[in-house]
């Protein structure tokens, strides 16, 4: 047994979680992020935790990784020039793209439509055409070929990406334009559709494919120097990177196919907390974890989080499979600001970052963030990350008398307290996306808390919602860095096969998803997963006959081997029922199969705190004051690694922690669990 270590790279810190394997016990880090090369901060994390903990580098077992580099480079517009290979006829497939404009009524007029990621001028067509059943309409006319892959390389092209129609159906015009490219242009990284999403939809093949050419290089780069850096420190373990669907993936694959990794970063934190959560006995819950500069959420269900097909970053969205998250831009960092003509507060998304930070962070930031609303109301302590960040109290009453003047307002303490409450309706709006709007109801649903700020909003949240009770897991700033390092390998294989019910049958369909899972699995035993210890998921994307979309049904092996077709269909006519409350007659049509393969779960030990009496005061650090309800009242600080399994902290209440810090508000009781959880509740719910 060795130590797993967990690395997550957020917008205003790296997060770093050491593992012993064999006992649970954990140790932490946390240090500034460094946006100019995440590879700095995630080495400056490392050598601390290592340190930290009294071990060698060596004895480093699994490194694993939560990225956004990838999502940066979307978000901040830096990938690769890419080059786009189409079929003749389709150069401005990404202009004409899909007619749907985001926004409410007359949207249309204001939305600035974005750029495609592969502009018109790097964008070429070729003769060749491949029909909807695979077979071979016009011959790929290879002269012309060499010609347009000349004229991109003296473009000056980074990336190339090769998205011919129905390429899902067969590849074989798909193949030879990558030979020929490595020939016209040796060293530049191609993209084939057919291999990055082998399905129906040219837009959405298309659009998906050249995201992964957009952030290749960057991503590519990032891991080569994250891996030799990690083995010139003396950490000879194999890196692997976390995927947008909670799995893991080798660097090299990640490298390879990083477009599944624009949502590595939030979905760490959802494995971490289905980590935490199943520990203290809960399986259905919302997650609400709230960072410097976002809050991102999910629904896990079952003990499994909800997985969607599509992953959006900024205005691009793709078809990949990554764990429903919705983002808001509300975080810590979120700059509180009166527009002069509505004089209206508002709350982000514009955020103070890593630098210059909020004013409290005495970094040279001067607007009021939701870190100094929290300093003026006394939810936070003196010092964060374990006394690394000393807070500045005057700098963010400063800040936030900017906010009060604006608005008249008779105190410092109100407009602080005014922040709160709209970034708190800001995420409520996003718990909403994801429970109300999928017929879910949050009063069903316990919610898990984490990320730096996530637990000072987290009793108000549970609240809001209705969601009891509220679980704050331990080391909640570092949670994303836990589910890195507390999750499986995966990989996946998809295809195409549009079908109705009547001219299909159980043994066909069969065949085809074995085939798939075969495929999956080949893959994942080439990076040490051995065929008995893997587990198969089998989604098939299912539609009514002449429907314009599909609904994704789940099955496991056993619908698999049974009755098939039966199984798929009452799964969907229940799916339909809860999403849109009707049936039709309608035959049901199957359009995709995708397979995912999981390696095992890895062995990581459960810590059990000791039994205490339920009364906390050993683990009380000092009598505060707070501001709630209006007025000034008395609370009390405790340090939580001192509190023990039974201890109940009732509110108004801080427990500090070196990553992060909980608010328990009047009324309101805190338990802690044996697994180290604090469970919130009312209390007169006990």
């Amino acid at each position: 047994m060795g130590y797993r270590l967990g690395v997550d790279v957020g917008g205003t810190f790296t997060d770093v979680l050491l593992v012993d394997e064999e006992t649970g016990v954990s140790h932490r880090a946390k240090t500034a992020s460094t946006p100019a090369d995440q590879s700095e901060g995630v080495l400056n994390g490392i050598r601390k935790v290592c340190r930290d903990a009294g071990i060698d580098p060596t004895t480093v077992a699994h490194v694993l990784h939560g990225t956004t580099v990838a999502t940066n480079a979307i978000l901040q517009g830096k990938g690769a020039r890419v080059g786009l290979v189409t079929t003749e006829g389709f150069r401005q497939v990404l202009q004409i793209a899909r007619s749907y404009v985001p926004g409410g009524l007359a949207g249309w007029i204001i939305w600035p439509k974005p750029e495609p990621l592969a502009k018109l001028e790097h964008t070429v067509e070729v003769p060749g055409r491949i029909a909807a059943d695979g077979s071979e309409v016009v011959p790929l006319d290879e002269d012309r070929v060499r010609a347009e892959l000349r004229r991109l390389a003296g473009a000056g092209i980074e990336a190339l990406t090769v998205a011919l129609i129905n390429s899902y159906a067969d590849d074989a015009h798909e193949r030879r334009v990558a030979e020929l490219a490595a020939e016209v242009m040796p060293g530049i990284p191609v993209s084939l559709s057919s291999h990055v999403l082998p399905e129906m939809r040219e837009y959405e093949r298309t659009v998906t494919t050249v995201a992964n050419s957009y952030v290749q290089p960057e991503v590519s780069r990032y891991v080569g120097n994250l891996d030799r850096s990690l083995t010139g420190s003396g950490i000879t373990a194999p890196l692997s990177v976390l995927r947008s669907d909670g799995g893991l993936t080798r660097a090299a694959k990640a490298a390879e196919d990083p477009v599944a990794l624009l949502l590595s970063g939030p979905a760490g934190g959802v494995t971490g907390a289905v980590w935490f959560a199943e520990q203290a006995g809960y399986q259905d819950f919302l997650t609400f974890d709230m960072g410097g500069t976002s809050t991102d959420v999910a629904l896990v269900l079952g003990g499994r989080p909800r997985i969607g097909r599509e992953t959006t970053v900024g205005d691009l969205t793709v078809r990949a499979t990554s764990v429903d998250v919705r983002t808001v831009g509300a975080g810590g960092g979120s700059i509180a600001h009166v527009p002069e003509l509505t004089k209206a507060l508002r709350v982000g998304p514009q955020s103070a970052g890593a630098d210059p930070g909020p004013a409290a962070y005495g970094a040279g930031g001067t607007e009021p963030t939701v870190t100094d609303a929290n300093v003026v109301l006394g939810h936070l302590p003196q010092g964060l990350a374990g006394g690394e960040i000393t807070l500045d109290v005057e700098a963010a009453r400063k800040a936030v008398r900017t906010v009060a003047d604006a608005m008249g307002l008779p105190s410092v303490e109100a407009a602080a307290a005014g922040i709160i409450d709209i970034v708190n309706e800001n995420m409520l709006g996003a718990l909403r996306l994801i429970s109300v709007q999928q017929g879910f109801d949050p009063r069903d649903f316990a919610l898990v808390s984490f990320g730096g700020a996530g637990p000072l909003h987290a009793n108000a949240l549970g609240r809001l919602t209705g969601s009891w009770p509220v679980i704050v897991p331990p080391s909640p700033g570092v949670l994303c860095a836990y589910g890195d390092a507390t999750t499986c390998a995966r990989d996946e294989a998809a295809r195409t096969m549009v079908r109705r019910f009547s001219t299909l049958d159980d043994a066909e369909l069969r065949a085809a998803l074995l085939e798939l899972a075969d495929s999956a699995a080949a893959r994942l035993e080439a990076e040490g997963v051995p065929r008995d210890a893997q587990t198969e998921t089998y989604q098939i994307d299912l539609r009514y006959h002449g429907q314009g979309f599909e609904i994704p049904v789940e099955v496991d092996r056993a619908a698999v081997d049974g009755d098939l077709l039966a199984e798929l269909g009452a799964a969907f006519d229940a799916e339909h029922k809860r999403l849109f409350s009707f049936l039709l007659d309608n035959e049901r049509e199957v359009i995709n199969l995708r397979v995912t393969v999981s390696g095992p779960r890895p062995e990581v030990a459960w810590r059990t705190l000791p039994e205490g009496t339920g009364d906390p005061s050993a683990a009380l650090v000092r009598e505060t004051e707070v501001w709630m309800d209006g007025e000034h009242r008395p609370a009390r600080i405790y340090d939580r690694s001192k509190l023990l399994a039974g201890d109940v902290v009732t509110g108004p209440a801080i427990v500090v922690e070196m990553d992060s810090t909980t608010l328990v508000l009047p009324g309101h009781a805190a338990t802690v669990h044996p697994s180290g959880s604090l469970l919130i509740r009312p209390a007169e719910e006990g």
